[in-house]
């Protein structure tokens, strides 16, 4: 061997280029990535194979069949990586070498990935060069619908300024127009600005539910178990634009069936203050108290007892009264929440069933409570005062929510007429 190095084959030159031309990329060399253009050694727009283990360079329809080796990496552009990356002077040369814009290998424009990214300043220089606003990722999704996250709130509000649709639905089985998806992310001060720019407050998704029902179903972060204070504005903004409290879903359920699977009183509070009606059954045959009853259980950071009292005070019907063990079942650890369905009968006895229902922990823990409703659900009836309120209570009907804080009693007695529990059944 004379030590000499040997010549570069045709491909061996093309794949030196194209990686020099992706550190270029990477390292945001805008000065070599105009050499390599200018000397028209590699295509502007040529596709890169890259690691993509979270897949924001890819969009896939449903349904679609992926070889677990493909979602570690995706296919994508210059643009698309200038754009992951933040590279501004790097997007700027590949537009100025005329970069096909909309191009999408894998099923996403650059647009989407600015969006998804959370990158305001390629957002901008991406529609100041003619980007499409409008335009659907493989999966369905205009810009707007990647507009996820807090940070991505200026870039939303910077496409709808320039002409996108802020009412335009996905192009999948989903059908969600972007208020349904920033409701869904509990992006409040973007819910108002879409309404505020003409969005349609109850747009329908494919499964008939309105942003509204949207909003109250994810205000529970189910992994921690928290309320969501963000998704309670914004149904606070939607009722406050006219939204539809009573709106039904392909299911028949209600917005406010939503929230009481979720226990959410704040929720329940403000729909049944905006109208929503308390027996609306859904296609199972359930109100909303009954879905109450279902969850208490489950939902540690609820306070069944105020559900309990919104909805019975905004005119629910009861527990059947032979099923009333079921609501010591649910709520044997919140005895609240037990007194106040109890109180809302003129007079329930007790069986067996009621006991069994209660474990003995539970039995010992709470016992003067227990005491108390074994004592009085026997057979004599209640207290002339108990049966005075429930006299009331039958008159008012719907309106004890309304009628009870105007009436001239002490504020204990109005606290009593309403439900509110005391800790003893007497």
């Amino acid at each position: 061997m004379d030590g000499t190095t040997a010549p570069l084959t045709k491909s061996g030159a093309a794949k030196l280029v194209k990686r020099n031309f992706l550190e270029a990329l990477k390292s945001n060399d805008s000065g070599k990535l105009k050499a390599i253009l200018i000397q028209r050694q590699i295509d502007v727009d040529t596709v890169f194979e890259v690691e993509d283990e979270n897949m924001v360079l890819a969009s896939y329809k449903q349904g679609y069949w992926l070889p677990s080796y493909k979602l570690k990496s995706s296919w994508a552009t210059g643009l698309h990586l200038s754009v992951l990356f933040g590279h501004v002077e790097c997007l700027l040369v590949l537009l100025d070498h005329n970069a096909t814009i909309n191009c999408r290998p894998n099923g996403k424009t650059p647009l989407h990935v600015a969006c998804e990214m959370a990158n305001l300043d390629c957002v901008k220089i991406l529609c100041d060069r003619g980007a499409k606003l409008n335009c659907y990722s493989l999966s369905g999704h205009t810009a707007l619908h990647f507009c996820t996250t807090p940070n991505s709130i200026l870039c939303a509000k910077q496409l709808v300024w320039r002409g996108a649709n802020v009412n335009m639905k996905t192009n999948n089985q989903d059908e969600e127009t972007p208020l349904h998806t920033a409701a869904h992310f509990g992006l409040s001060e973007l819910v108002a600005f879409y309404v505020e720019h003409g969005a349609v407050v109850d747009s329908v998704n494919a499964h008939m539910e309105t942003p509204l029902a949207t909003a109250a179903y994810w205000s529970l972060r189910f992994k921690e178990q928290e309320y969501s204070r963000e998704h309670h504005l914004i149904c606070r903004t939607l009722l406050d634009h006219k939204a539809e409290v009573n709106a039904r879903d392909d299911d028949f359920k209600s917005p406010l069936h939503k929230a009481a699977w979720n226990c959410d009183h704040v929720l329940m509070h403000m729909m049944l203050e905006a109208g929503a009606e308390a027996n609306l059954m859904d296609i199972n045959g359930c109100a909303a108290i009954q879905y109450v009853l279902k969850v208490t259980s489950v939902r540690p950071a609820a306070q069944p007892e105020i559900c309990y009292q919104l909805l019975l005070n905004h005119g629910a019907a009861r527990i059947y009264p032979p099923q009333f063990h079921k609501v010591i079942q649910a709520c044997h650890s919140c005895p609240k929440a037990i007194e106040v369905v109890v109180n809302a009968y003129e007079h329930i006895r007790w069986n067996i069933k009621w006991r069994t229902a209660i474990p003995d922990d539970d039995l010992e823990k709470y016992w003067d409570f227990y005491h108390s409703l074994f004592t009085v659900c026997c057979n004599s009836p209640r207290t002339l005062m108990h049966l005075s309120r429930c006299a009331i209570r039958k008159a008012l009907n719907s309106r004890c929510h309304k009628a009870i804080p105007l009436l001239s009693l002490p504020l204990s007695l109005k606290k009593y007429l309403l439900l509110e529990p005391e800790g003893i059944i007497y």
